[in-house]
C-alpha cells in the first residue's frame, strides 16, 4: 500500500514543548524504512510565517514548504496554535484555518495533537465529532466549541478522515495508529519496536495512568506479557496472567492496569486483534483459522470485536491490504 505525503505544520518558532511533539511525527514519518515498506512516507515541514510568541527557550524552522502546499497532502498534522489563542481567547490565524479547510475539502487526512485539535475546532473539521486534546486544555475547548462531542479520557479520537490526540507522548500512540491503517499491524509494531514504545495502545485508553505503582512493574510484568503474547490461540484467564508473575489475580490486575491503563481482558482483546491484523495481511487462511490462532474463537467472534476495534471487517481490512 502507498505510505502517501504527510505535511507537518510548523510555526516560525516554536519552545521546547513544541519540540517534543513535533519531533514525533518527524521521527515516524520522516526518516525512511525502505524494509518496511518502500517507499516510505513523503514528510513535508510546512512553515506557517507565525511567532508563537513564546517566553520559553526556542527554535526558528526554515522550511521548503508552506500552508500552500497543505492542500496537495495526503495528511496533514498539526500539534500547534499560537500560545495567545488558549491564554488571551485570540483567534486561531486565518491562514492556517483556511489551508486545514482547503486540505479536508481536497481529500486529504486532517490529524491534530495537543492544542492543535483548536485549529481543527476553529476550521469547523469537528463539528458534531467526537475529539480529544490534553486534558488541560479540554474543558476551554468545549466551552469554546460546543458542537464538538471533547472526550478527556481518550488517547486519541479516530473519525475516519479526522482524529485528535491528546498532548505529548499521546501523538507517537496516533502516528503509530495511522501506520498501522496506512501499512498494516507487522509494520506497526516493528517500527514501534524500533523506537522501543508499546506497539499498540488503543485510543480508548485514558490519559491518566496511577504513577503511584513504580515504573519498575512495567519491567516486572513484561515477562509474563511476552507469555501471553506466544500464547494467544489457549484460553487465558487473569488467574493463569497472576500465577505467571506469582501474584495474586487482584495485584496483577491492579498493577497492569496501573502500568498500561487498561485491564488484563481489555490488554488480551487488544492483542489478539493485533494478531489477527497480522494474519489477514500477510496470510490467505480462512477466517474461522485467523481467528483460531489469534485467540478469538470464532469467525463470528472476530467479525465482532475486529469491526468494534478497528472499524471494519476483517474481510474488508484483507482486501485493502491485497490492493
Amino acid at each position: 500500500m502507498s505510505a502517501g505525503s504527510v505535511a507537518l505544520i510548523v510555526p516560525g518558532d516554536f519552545g521546547v514543548a513544541d519540540l517534543y511533539e513535533l519531533g514525533i511525527p518527524a521521527a515516524v514519518f520522516g526518516m525512511p524504512q525502505p524494509d518496511l515498506a518502500d517507499p516510505w512516507y513523503e514528510l513535508w515541514l510546512c512553515g506557517t510565517g507565525n511567532r508563537t510568541g513564546t517566553t520559553t527557550p526556542s527554535f526558528t524552522l526554515h522550511s521548503t514548504h508552506g500552508l500552500e502546499d497543505v492542500v496537495r497532502a495526503d495528511t496533514v498534522i498539526v500539534s500547534w496554535v499560537p500560545d495567545e489563542v488558549i491564554e488571551d481567547n485570540a483567534p486561531v490565524p486565518p491562514d492556517l484555518v483556511a489551508a486545514l479547510r482547503a486540505a479536508h475539502d481536497n481529500g486529504a487526512r486532517i490529524v491534530s495533537a495537543c492544542v492543535g485539535a483548536y485549529a481543527l475546532a476553529e476550521a469547523g473539521l469537528l463539528d458534531g465529532k467526537r475529539a480529544t486534546a490534553h486534558w488541560m486544555h479540554t474543558a476551554l475547548l468545549a466551552e469554546r466549541y460546543p458542537k464538538i462531542h471533547v472526550d478527556d479520557s481518550q488517547l486519541y479520537v479516530d473519525e475516519g478522515d479526522v482524529l485528535t490526540s491528546a498532548g505529548m507522548s499521546a501523538g507517537l500512540d496516533v502516528c503509530l495508529h495511522l501506520v498501522r491503517r496506512d501499512l498494516g499491524a507487522h509494520v506497526a509494531n516493528q517500527l514501534a519496536r524500533r523506537m522501543v514504545v508499546p506497539g499498540h495502545r488503543p485510543g480508548h485508553l485514558g490519559q491518566f495512568v496511577d504513577l503511584s505503582v513504580p515504573t519498575s512493574d512495567a519491567d516486572g510484568l513484561a515477562p509474563v506479557l511476552d507469555w501471553a503474547r506466544a500464547r494467544l490461540d489457549e484460553p487465558l484467564t487473569i488467574e493463569d496472567l497472576a500465577r505467571k508473575a506469582a501474584m495474586s489475580p487482584r495485584t496483577f490486575y491492579r498493577r497492569l492496569q496501573a502500568t498500561t491503563g487498561t485491564t488484563p481482558l481489555q490488554w488480551l482483546l487488544g492483542e489478539r486483534i493485533t494478531r489477527a491484523q497480522v494474519l489477514l495481511e500477510s496470510t490467505d487462511l480462512p477466517m474461522e483459522k485467523v481467528a483460531a490462532l489469534s485467540g478469538i474463537g470464532t469467525a463470528n467472534n472476530l467479525r465482532h470485536h475486529f469491526l468494534k476495534q478497528v472499524g471494519r471487517s476483517p474481510s474488508d481490512h484483507r482486501q485493502a491490504f491485497r490492493r
